[in-house]
C-alpha cells in the first residue's frame, strides 16, 4: 500500500491512496484543474480511481469533487448526513455514481478494508477513514477538535499517519484572527493543536517503525519547524524516541509528497 498526501490545509485537502489492485481518493478540496496537475504531479490518473471518499462538506474537501467525479466517471462515498449537507455544492451527481459509507463500518475492496470513523468537527456529520492492506495500516485523521479514546481505539498502532496538527496555541491567542474563529478553532469542534496532536499520537503509537505526516497545518497559527518540534519534545518527554521507531514529516499545502509506502 502507498499514499500520497496531495494537498493539506484551509486551501485545500486531497489524499491519495492505493494497494496496486485499487486506488481511492480521500476528499477533493481543490480545483478540477489543480486536482487534474496534482495527479499528473504524481504519474496517476483519475479515471484510474475506484472511488472518492469524502470526510465532510467544507469547501476546502469538496470544492472539486463534483467536477472531478463526472469528468472521470468516479463513484462518490459519503455517509447520508454528509451527502444532504453537500448535495447543493457539489452539482448534479449521476445517481450510478452515489455511495453510501455509513459511520463506524469498513466497507471491502478486494484486499483493502476502508474502515470509517467519527471525528469532532462543525459539520454535518465528519468522519475519516483507516486504510488496511497487506498487512499494514494506514490512518488518516484532520478536522477534529480533539481526539477520543474511542479515535484512538481505531488509529491504534497503524503503521503510516497522517494526523492533524493545526496550530500553536500561542500563535493563535496572539495573531489576527477575531475572537469567533479562534474560538471555533480552539473548540472541540475546531481543530487540533500541536501539543494536543502530540499527546494523542503518544498514545496510539506502537514499538515498531512508524511514520507520521503532519498534517492540516494553518498558515497564520503554526510553523513547520515548530509544529515538528513540538510533537518531538511531547513525544520525547513520554518516552518515545523519534528517529529510532517514529519518524516525523510535514506536508506541504501545495506540493504532493511522492508516493510513500506504507
Amino acid at each position: 500500500m502507498q499514499f500520497s498526501v496531495l494537498a493539506s490545509g484551509s486551501s485545500g485537502n486531497a489524499t491519495y491512496i492505493e494497494n496496486g489492485e485499487h486506488s481511492f481518493l480521500v476528499d477533493a478540496g481543490l480545483s478540477g484543474r489543480k486536482m487534474e496537475e496534482l495527479f499528473a504531479a504524481i504519474g496517476k490518473k483519475m479515471s484510474d480511481l475506484d472511488g472518492i471518499l469524502v470526510t465532510h462538506e467544507h469547501s476546502d474537501h469538496i470544492k472539486g469533487l463534483g467536477i472531478v467525479a463526472r469528468k472521470h466517471k468516479v463513484p462518490i462515498y459519503a455517509n447520508a448526513k454528509t451527502w444532504s449537507a453537500m448535495d447543493g455544492l457539489i452539482g448534479a451527481v449521476p445517481v450510478e455514481q452515489r455511495f453510501h459509507f455509513d459511520m463506524d463500518t469498513v466497507k471491502t475492496f478486494g484486499s483493502m478494508d476502508i474502515e470509517s470513523f467519527a471525528v469532532s468537527h462543525d459539520a454535518a456529520d465528519p468522519m475519516f477513514y483507516v486504510f488496511h492492506a497487506n498487512g499494514r495500516k494506514l490512518s488518516l485523521i484532520t478536522d477534529t477538535g480533539y481526539v477520543s479514546d474511542r479515535m484512538k481505539g481505531v488509529i491504534q498502532a497503524s503503521d503510516s499517519y497522517v494526523f492533524e496538527s493545526n496550530h500553536d496555541v500561542g500563535m493563535l491567542q496572539m495573531g489576527r484572527y477575531p475572537w469567533s474563529i479562534k474560538r471555533r478553532i480552539l473548540s472541540d469542534v475546531g481543530h487540533v493543536s500541536n501539543e494536543d496532536a502530540a499527546v494523542a499520537m503518544s498514545e496510539v503509537i506502537a514499538e515498531k517503525p512508524t511514520r507520521i505526516y503532519l498534517s492540516h497545518l494553518s498558515k497564520d497559527n503554526n510553523m513547520k519547524d515548530l509544529a515538528r518540534m513540538s510533537v518531538e519534545q511531547t513525544l520525547q518527554s513520554k518516552g518515545i524516541i523519534t528517529g529510532e521507531y517514529v519518524n516525523l514529516f510535514d506536508t506541504d499545502a501545495n506540493i504532493p509528497t511522492k508516493l510513500i509506502v506504507v
